[in-house]
């Protein structure tokens, strides 16, 4: 009885430490091709000084909750935490984008950028990510409600 609890309490430890492996894994690699990319868009910092900012914000964030989604995994809250990624990606686009228009001044000649088309295509992505997190979750508690019953 205590050989068989303390190889139940060995297999949860395992199990939980490859779930932070996995997620700190998936956290670097995000962060190294952040690095990578930021680098190769080192001249467009330049010309819009905000850009680096907005998008170290959204990666930093979208870090975080990939691997509290990750940590939580196996549990109703990983669906709950890959829908909050999903609709974070939407609101965040939306905002920064200002509603898909972009408008910038360089000393007299004003710059505008409609980016709307762009917007309406990441905003169905993201409301496919929110979509399948749903449906992942009403099938994760379909799954607990049959176990619950047999």
């Amino acid at each position: 009885m205590l050989d068989e609890e303390n190889n139940n309490l060995k297999r949860k430890i395992r199990a939980n430490v490859l779930r932070v492996m996995k997620a700190t894994v998936k956290a670097i690699v995000v962060y190294v091709i952040y690095i990578v990319l930021m680098r190769l868009m080192a001249p467009i910092s330049m010309v819009f000084p905000d850009f680096q900012q907005i998008i170290t914000t959204f990666v930093l964030v979208y870090i975080v909750l990939m691997v509290v989604g990750d940590l939580v995994s196996g549990s109703i809250f990983q669906h709950i935490f890959n829908a909050v990624k999903a609709s974070f990606v939407i609101v965040y686009l939306v905002f920064t984008l200002n509603a898909g228009i972009f408008d910038y001044t360089f000393g007299n000649l004003n710059l505008i950028i409609d980016l709307r088309l762009f917007l309406v295509i990441a905003m169905f992505l993201g409301l496919l990510g929110l979509a399948k997190s749903v449906l992942q979750a009403i099938n994760y508690l379909n799954e607990k409600s049959e176990v619950a019953r047999v």
